[in-house]
């Protein structure tokens, strides 16, 4: 099925009926599939560009892990910005690889809720998952940019904010948005471990 943006009237990926959203390749619309309309959710945002270790299309290894990247979603922090690449693993689970001065991490999301308050200080330790973990960052983003598809809805000024843990290497990430709480599972991986396996 064909669907054209209500913005500019360009033809739109049809992945548009996989994916919650997605940017239009044409003039930078942010879409969404409500029934069966499309519907404008404002404007992407204009992306940072920086060397990047991959990119949009391309399919990388991480570790044991074969990713592809969908989206691109840059946030801000207030002295500066990251990147969070949603995408999918070879079985068709959803990932996010977050890019932040080299530092690179994927996670998973996380059904369980951590013992772990948004209000809680740097150097707070607390049990989780058979491990003990330590609160090691807080702080508050803004989604600043996006481009390509996503299986969450986002937009451009959405803010929360986050209290990072780490345990082993391990990182547990928890976003807060008014009463809403998401928690995310993932690993880091040096840049170094990182190969692409396939380009578009």
């Amino acid at each position: 099925m064909s669907m054209q943006c209500p913005n500019c009237g360009d033809a739109v990926p049809q992945q548009i009926g996989q994916v919650a959203m997605l940017t239009c390749p044409s003039c930078a619309t942010t879409l969404y599939l409500d029934g069966a309309r499309l519907r404008d959710a404002g404007q992407a945002g204009i992306v940072h560009d920086a060397p990047q270790l991959f990119r949009i299309g391309q399919t990388v290894r991480l570790g044991r892990v074969k990713f592809t990247a969908r989206g691109q979603a840059q946030f801000s922090y207030g002295r500066g910005w990251w990147d969070e690449f949603w995408g999918t693993t070879a079985g068709g689970e959803a990932r996010w690889v977050s890019v932040d001065e080299g530092d690179i991490v994927m996670q998973q999301p996380l059904d369980a809720r951590p013992p772990v308050r948004r209000s809680s200080r740097v150097g707070t330790a607390f049990e989780f998952d058979g491990a003990e973990w330590r609160v090691t960052e807080t702080g508050e983003g803004e989604c600043i940019a996006l481009r390509g598809s996503f299986g969450d809805r986002l937009l451009v000024g959405d803010r929360y904010a986050y209290v990072n843990a780490e345990s082993g290497g391990r990182l547990l990430s928890g976003e807060f948005r008014g009463s809403e709480q998401s928690w995310f599972l993932g690993q880091w991986f040096d840049p170094f471990e990182i190969a692409i396996e396939a380009d578009p």
